[in-house]
């Protein structure tokens, strides 16, 4: 149980301080046991916890052995300077002397400051080392007095006990207020793991940064609609459905035994069914990569289903883990894509209605990996035609017809175990704008990452974009390729050919059928 975990943390806290020669913070105690309980799965308490207690005092042990970034940083550029020195050296020219004279004084400058630098490190590194010694000889001293007590000579295990020891605490005392004097903004090193350094070794483990309940996370269940609509464009009703779904689960009142939230995304083809997925991971999981996407189509055959779980015992392949359950059990949070589900063998749908009823799927090595933290969706065309004829009127007809296809094809047992079935509107050409808005927002952000380029859309650019990249049956996934080709080719020859250069702001605007690109 957690608190029978906390209470063997407590007992081991002194071990693990003496022998790493850190300070554990009870917060990090507790921390260590109810974050460890809930998000990794694959493994028993208390020796999650405890790994997680060990991993996390190596770590501040190696930051107060190793040199603090801030001096690495400074002795890197001074070492620069002096193989520049040595360069500047060999050339008489005028220029050369003055840049000679700039790189002196820089590299006497950097010295001076490194110089400082390094008396505070070393001065916060004795300390920590003092407290250690101190620690380990009172350990020792400990084991003495068993001794001493076990062999009959009290005498000397009362000289430990009431002389050796009480003055070696002191001593500590006396030597952790030095070290606490220091301003906390002054530190270099620290020698305290707090629940925060565990949090970040269960981000290390599971892929994603571990945040405790507080008020930015509540604001952002309750503005999660609003999140997802800047990324995904005209579907509201879609959006809903899902944001209602996670906030039921984040609250405690959904079935705890099953994923987060399961959902049928039905619609054509460029509607932003994947677009969701990943911004859904982006909200949830701080990254819209923390995806698995299985394409259903290649799992037509009916052996097709050993890929998922991974061949059973004694067939090529065993030791690899399943496509599916080898990526869970490696990053428990996460969104799990099935992409065309419609297209798979009917014996792949056993397997996932065991994880939308249990919440969980053994492998074919025997493991039971847990489902418990993922959402699975899954995208289907089916009723596609139907949506892409739709007048705009009835909307409770379309929805039958959809339902329909559904229930024509996926089995009653299959559908009933989905959240809901979400069905997405085709894209309308007033939706366009928005969503050119968003790509090339999206872009631009790349571009100046990339190359310190600072692109600006003219509206009569984006108005083309949204005209061009429009497709009444596509629905927006033309536009990616118009992007590339009417966009994207350009600005490639023109940062070849020099015509524009990095550190640069450049203005597309679009008139006779022709992009131009206009450096400021």
């Amino acid at each position: 149980s957690l608190e029978s975990t906390i209470a063997i943390l407590r007992g081991l806290q002194e071990k693990y301080e003496v022998h790493h020669g850190v300070k554990i913070t009870d917060d990090a105690i507790i921390a260590a046991a109810q974050l460890s309980h809930r998000y990794i799965a694959d493994r028993f308490l208390p020796d999650k916890a405890i790994d997680l207690i060990d991993e996390a005092t190596s770590s501040i042990k190696i930051e107060i052995d190793s040199m603090p970034t801030e001096l690495d940083r400074l002795y890197r550029r001074i070492t620069q300077l002096e193989i520049e020195r040595t360069a500047v050296k060999k050339d008489r020219s005028k220029t050369a002397k003055e840049r000679l004279s700039e790189i002196d004084k820089e590299i006497s400058d950097l010295k001076e400051e490194s110089k400082g630098l390094e008396s505070r490190w070393q001065k916060e590194k004795n300390l920590i080392d003092d407290i250690n010694k101190r620690l380990e000889e009172i350990e020792r001293l400990r084991s003495e007095e068993e001794i001493a007590e076990r062999d009959g000579d009290l005498g000397k295990a009362s000289e430990i006990r009431y002389g050796k020891i009480p003055k070696l605490e002191q001593e500590v005392k006396e030597i952790r207020a030095e070290l606490e004097s220091i301003p906390e903004n002054e530190r270099l090193l620290r020698e305290r793991v707090t629940a925060e350094d565990i949090a970040a070794v269960v981000g290390r483990w599971t892929g994603i940064p571990v945040s405790r309940l507080l008020e930015s996370e509540s604001e952002k269940l309750a503005n999660l609609e609003e999140e997802l609509r800047k990324r995904v464009i005209g579907q509201d009703r879609a959006i809903e459905a899902v944001a209602n779904a996670v906030r039921r689960s984040r609250a405690g009142i959904g079935d705890k035994n099953k994923p987060i939230g399961s959902f049928l995304f039905m619609g054509p083809t460029g509607v932003g069914k994947t677009e969701l997925s990943k911004a859904l991971a982006e909200q949830l999981f701080d990254d819209d990569r923390a995806m698995t996407r299985i394409d259903m189509s290649e799992f037509q055959e009916q052996h097709s289903v050993a890929r998922l779980i991974g061949s059973p015992p004694g067939y090529v392949g065993y030791e690899q883990g399943g496509q599916l359950t080898e990526s869970v059990r490696r990053r428990p949070y996460q969104i799990v894509l099935f992409d065309e589900v419609e297209k798979a063998h009917p014996d792949v749908f056993n397997a996932l209605l065991q994880v939308l009823d249990d919440g969980r799927l053994t492998d074919g090595q025997g493991r039971t990996v847990n489902f418990t933290n993922t959402i699975i969706i899954m995208t289907s065309n089916l009723g596609s035609s139907a949506i892409q004829e739709w007048d705009g009127k009835n909307l409770e007809e379309l929805e039958n017809t959809v339902l329909q296809a559904a229930k024509t094809h996926f089995r009653p047992e299959f559908l009933n175990r989905i959240d809901d079935i979400v069905i997405f509107d085709r894209i309308k050409q007033d939706d366009m704008q928005q969503i050119v808005d968003v790509q090339l927002s999206a872009l631009a952000r790349h571009i100046e990452a990339s190359k310190n380029i600072r692109l600006e859309f003219a509206d009569s650019a984006k108005k083309a974009l949204a005209t061009e990249g429009y497709d009444p049956v596509f629905g927006a996934r033309p536009l990616k390729r118009v992007i590339q080709n009417r966009i994207l080719n350009t600005l490639a020859k023109n940062i070849i050919d020099g015509s524009i250069k990095e550190d640069s702001e450049v203005i597309v605007t679009y008139d006779n059928n022709k992009y131009s690109f206009d450096t400021k």
